[in-house]
């Protein structure tokens, strides 16, 4: 009884806030739960008109589809191997903007800087790709113009894959650094002050201040976002891989990864089985890595863990 009084207090004493939270859960609900139903279609041969529970059953058929087409490696490897990639070109460039912007004394500097990295992350991959092309078109591209006219260089971007390992790393974390870097930010501004003071007296150096009390207060916070990051390696972000590139036949053995290559059978062959069965397979495979990382993280020390 006096568990039930206490819960009903509780309620009541933060109903204002639980009702505040009702739009996002009915929101999580509606997009995120329902559609789990859908999951069976990765094991049947969907046929838009017999519906989801009409469609007859083939097992495996449509992961064993995938994983033996001539696609299957280049798009894992790609989505893998560039994700690994921006994951730690990222984390580095976000923990040195963010040590730098600590540095910075004048707050209207600060907030100017801020807002400088900070734009980027508000444009969408549409508009990115539209100013790389600007940048990178062979016939009226500003960088390839430059090149040619100091170098004599002619590149043309769009017809050699390999350079576009870096090219999308380096959009990637530039779009991304403003937030990434603000998160670290955070992190560094709720350091107690006399540690800093404490260090100075000691005779460290400005890069042994940064070593031995700043980084450790990051390492937590990297950690947790690294898992996070992991779970979703086998994700690519769509916009990003297709956008960016302009979808160019050519540089799909480097920008062709799953996201993109289940929009093509999505789009063209209408195919929403195998769709589902390679959702469903980064989703088992995203779970599997953030459990696994997880744990890893915490056995090394229970503050660098998600849970």
């Amino acid at each position: 009884m006096t568990s039930r009084s206490g819960r009903f207090k509780h309620l009541k004493q933060n109903g204002e806030m639980l009702l505040m939270t009702l739009p996002a859960l009915l929101k999580i609900f509606i997009f995120s739960y329902i559609p789990i139903v859908g999951v069976i279609i990765a094991f049947k041969r969907f046929v838009p008109s017999k519906g989801i529970f009409h469609s007859p059953w083939n097992g495996l058929d449509n992961f064993e589809f995938f994983f033996k087409s001539q696609a299957a490696w280049t798009v894992l490897r790609n989505t893998i191997g560039l994700n690994l990639l921006m994951i730690l070109i990222g984390t580095v460039v976000n923990v040195a903007l963010a040590f730098l912007l600590y540095e910075v004394v004048n707050r209207t500097r600060l907030k100017a800087y801020q807002t400088v990295l900070f734009i980027p992350y508000f444009f969408s991959w549409v508009l990115v790709g539209l100013m790389l092309t600007s940048l990178l078109s062979p016939t009226s591209g500003l960088l390839t113009d430059l090149l040619h006219r100091v170098f004599g260089m002619e590149i043309n971007f769009y017809a050699n894959p390999s350079s576009w390992i870096w090219i999308l790393t380096v959009v990637s974390v530039w779009k991304g650094a403003g937030f990434g870097s603000l998160i670290y930010y955070s992190v560094l501004m709720n350091i107690d002050r006399e540690l800093f003071e404490a260090a100075e007296i000691d005779g460290a150096s400005r890069l042994q201040t940064i070593w031995r009390v700043m980084l450790p207060f990051l390492i937590p916070m990297i950690s947790v976002l690294t898992i996070l990051a992991l779970g979703n390696i086998i994700r690519a972000d769509f916009g990003l891989f297709y956008f960016v590139p302009q979808n160019q036949s050519q540089l799909y053995p480097v920008t062709d990864v799953i996201d993109t290559y289940v929009y093509r059978a999505l789009a063209k062959n209408g195919d929403f089985s195998m769709s589902a069965a390679i959702g469903l397979f980064q989703s088992v495979v995203g779970l599997v890595l953030i459990l696994c990382t997880n744990k890893v993280a915490k056995s090394v020390n229970k503050d660098y863990s998600l849970f």
